[in-house]
C-alpha cells in the first residue's frame, strides 16, 4: 500500500511540475508583497512551487497513512441520525482532526482570513488525494469552498466573524439549493424568504421557511442557502442567497439511506422562521452566487471522481499482479491488461484536464478581480479574462462530465479485473464501484453538463486554444501522431457546422452529447500529445491513448453525416408502451 499519495504519484507529481499558474499566484499574492504581512507567504513563485509541493505531501502522507485505511470503518459505520442530531462516522472525525491539526482547513481562503490564499487547481489535487482516501469524506473537506463564496460576495462583517473559523476548522459548511421539487431546475425554488421587522429593531431580519432535500453535509455549522424573496416570481430572478448559522430553527429532518459515500451526510432539512443573513443583492441568489458557487462544487466533483478512479486503479493494478490463472498473473493477460491501459490512459488524460481547465478558472477568477479592483482597467486584462471566462465556462461542465463517466468506467472495469472476489464486501473496489457512482449525479448530471457547455461548443470557442496547441513543435517523432489529431480537430469543427446548420432545435440537443464527447477526445488528445513532448512515459502514454481514441472520434463523426431524425419521430410511439 503507499504510504503518501503524492509522492508515490509521478503522474501528479508531473502535473505540478508541468502546471504554469505564475500569472495567477502573482495576482493573488498581489505582486509578493503579502510576504511583509504574512511570513508563510511566498517571496516569488519558485517559493509559491515549493510551498504547493510541501502542502501536498503532508496531504499526501495523511491521506494513504491514516485516512485511506480507516476508508472501510467509515463506509461500514456510516454518518448517523439519533434525536434529531447528525454525527460523523468514528473515522471521518478523526480525519478531519488531522486536517486540522495539519493547518489544511484553510486551503479555499485567502492570507487575510487566515487561509493558505491557494489558487483552486491545487485545491483539486487535493481534493483528489483525499477522494482517493475516502470519497465520502472529500463531501466534508470539500464544502470549505463555501467559504470562499462567503469571502467573495459577502459582507465585511460575515468575513470577520466566520471566515477565520473556517480557516481553522471550527465549522464546516454546506450549500443548501436542492428541494423535493425543484433539483436540476433550481429555478423552481420554493423555500421563502420573507424580511420582517422584530420589536425593538430598528431593521428587518429576514427569516426562512421550507423545506431543501439531498443537501450533502446538512448538519453543517454555516448554510448558504437558495430562497425566493420576490412574492409574485416564478423563476429563477426571484431568487437570493442567504447565510445561515444553524440554530435550534433548523431541523434534520431525517438522513438519506445511500448506496455510496455513507460516511457523508445527505440531509433533509427543514427551515422554520430560520433567521438569516442576506448575501450580496437581492434577485443574484441563482444567476450569480449559486453558480458560482456551483462550478467551483463541479471542478470539486470532478476531481473526486478522478481520486476515486485513481484507487480503483490501484486495486486493480495490485489485484491483477497478484492474482494467478493459467499458471501466470492475471496481468500477462491481454484481455486483462488492455483494461488497465485503457485505465490508466483515461486517468492521465482526465488529469491534465482537470488541471488545464483549472487553470483557465483560475486565470477568469484573478483577471475578473484585478478588473474590479483597478481604477483604470487595462486593455490587455480585459481580453485575457474575456478568453479565460470563455474557456472556463465551456470546460467547466466539459471536465465534470468526462471525469465522472470515466470515474464509472474505471470503476466498472476495475471490479471486472477483480472477477468476483470484486463483488465481495471484503474488497476495496466494491466500495468504490458504490461511491463513484453519485459524481455524474450531484451537482448537475452528465446531462446538464452537456447542455451547459452546448453553446460554448457550437460556437467555436475552443478553436483559439486547440489552434494554439496545435502550433506548437511536437519534433519529426510525434509529427504522425500530430497530423492524426490535427484531422480529428477538422472533423470536429465539421460536426460543430453540421449540428449548427440545422433548424430543429429538438434535433441538436438529442446529438448534442455526441458533439461533447468527440469535443473531449479531441482535448485530451492534444494533452496527451502536449506531455508526449516532455518525458519517454508520456509519450508512450500519448501513443496508447489516441490510438484508442481516434477510432471512437470517427465513430462519433460518422453520426453527423445524417443527423438521423427517427428517434425524435418515434419516441412518442415507442415509449407510450408501459410494462
Amino acid at each position: 500500500m503507499a504510504e503518501n499519495f503524492f509522492t508515490e504519484n509521478p503522474d501528479l507529481q508531473f502535473r505540478l511540475d508541468q502546471l504554469d499558474l505564475s500569472q495567477v499566484v502573482e495576482i493573488m499574492e498581489d505582486g509578493y508583497r503579502y510576504h511583509a504581512q504574512y511570513p508563510a507567504a511566498p517571496r516569488n513563485y519558485a517559493d509559491a512551487r515549493d510551498n504547493f509541493r510541501l502542502l501536498l505531501t503532508v496531504l499526501g502522507e495523511i491521506c494513504a497513512a491514516r485516512v485511506a485505511p480507516r476508508a472501510a470503518a467509515a463506509d461500514q459505520e456510516g454518518a448517523r441520525f439519533q434525536d434529531g442530531r447528525v454525527s460523523y462516522a468514528a473515522a471521518t472525525q478523526e480525519a478531519l482532526n488531522l486536517f486540522r491539526q495539519a493547518e489544511l482547513m484553510g486551503a479555499f481562503l485567502s492570507w487575510e482570513h487566515g487561509g493558505l490564499n491557494l489558487p483552486g487547481t491545487i485545491c483539486r489535487m487535493m481534493i483528489e488525494m483525499v477522494s482517493r482516501a475516502e470519497a465520502g469524506l472529500m463531501a466534508v473537506f470539500g464544502l470549505q469552498e463555501i467559504a470562499a463564496t462567503i469571502e467573495e460576495f459577502g459582507s465585511e462583517e460575515m468575513k470577520a466573524r466566520l471566515l477565520p473559523r473556517f480557516a481553522r476548522g471550527e465549522v464546516t459548511g454546506a450549500m443548501v439549493l436542492t428541494e423535493p421539487d425543484a433539483g436540476s431546475d433550481l429555478g423552481g425554488v420554493q423555500t421563502r424568504a420573507t424580511l420582517r421587522a422584530e420589536p425593538g429593531e430598528a431593521d428587518g431580519v429576514w427569516r426562512l421557511n421550507g423545506v431543501k432535500r439531498f443537501i450533502t453535509n446538512g448538519c453543517a455549522d454555516v448554510l448558504l442557502v437558495l430562497a425566493r424573496t420576490e412574492p409574485d416570481s416564478k423563476d429563477a430572478r426571484g431568487l437570493s442567497l442567504f447565510l445561515v448559522e444553524a440554530d435550534e430553527t433548523v431541523h434534520i429532518r431525517r438522513l438519506e439511506h445511500k448506496l455510496g459515500i455513507r460516511s457523508s451526510p445527505t440531509c433533509e432539512i427543514q427551515f422554520s422562521d430560520t433567521p438569516a443573513q442576506l448575501i450580496g443583492k437581492r434577485r443574484l441568489g441563482l444567476i450569480r452566487y449559486a453558480m458560482s458557487m456551483m462550478n467551483g462544487a463541479r471542478l470539486g466533483v470532478a476531481a473526486q471522481a478522478l481520486g476515486i478512479a485513481e484507487a480503483a486503479y490501484q486495486e486493480a493494478a495490485r489485484y491483477a499482479e497478484k492474482r494467478i490463472q493459467f499458471g501466470q498473473p492475471i496481468r500477462a493477460i491481454p484481455a486483462v491488461y488492455r483494461m488497465l491501459l485503457s485505465m490508466r490512459g483515461e486517468i492521465e488524460a482526465t488529469r491534465a484536464l482537470v488541471c488545464e481547465t483549472g487553470r483557465w478558472v483560475d486565470l477568469n477568477k484573478v483577471y475578473e478581480h484585478r478588473l474590479q479592483k483597478g481604477a483604470n482597467p487595462d486593455a490587455a486584462d480585459r481580453q485575457r479574462q474575456k478568453q479565460a471566462d470563455r474557456l472556463a465556462s465551456v470546460l467547466t461542465p466539459l471536465v465534470k462530465y468526462y471525469a465522472t463517466e470515466m470515474g464509472n468506467r474505471v470503476c466498472y472495469q476495475a471490479i471486472q479485473i477483480h472477477g468476483g472476489a470484486g463483488y465481495m464486501c471484503e474488497f476495496n473496489v466494491e466500495r468504490h464501484y458504490r461511491d463513484i457512482r453519485v459524481t455524474s449525479i450531484y451537482e448537475g448530471t452528465s446531462q446538464l453538463q452537456i447542455v451547459a457547455c452546448l453553446s460554448g461548443l457550437l460556437s467555436h470557442a475552443l478553436d483559439d486554444l486547440l489552434n494554439e496547441w496545435a502550433a506548437l513543435d511536437y519534433g519529426a517523432e510525434l509529427a504522425g501522431l500530430k497530423g492524426q489529431v490535427a484531422d480529428a480537430t477538422a472533423l470536429f469543427n465539421q460536426c460543430i457546422d453540421r449540428l449548427k446548420g440545422k433548424d430543429e432545435r429538438a434535433l441538436i440537443d438529442f446529438y448534442a452529447a455526441d458533439l461533447a464527447d468527440i469535443a473531449v477526445y479531441v482535448i485530451n488528445c492534444w494533452l496527451m500529445l502536449r506531455d508526449a513532448r516532455l518525458a519517454e512515459r508520456k509519450r508512450e502514454m500519448a501513443r496508447v491513448y489516441i490510438a484508442e481514441t481516434l477510432p471512437k472520434i470517427h465513430g462519433k463523426a460518422a453520426v453527423f453525416q445524417t443527423l438521423d431524425p427517427a428517434p425524435l419521430q418515434a419516441r412518442e410511439l415507442i415509449l407510450a408502451e408501459s410494462c
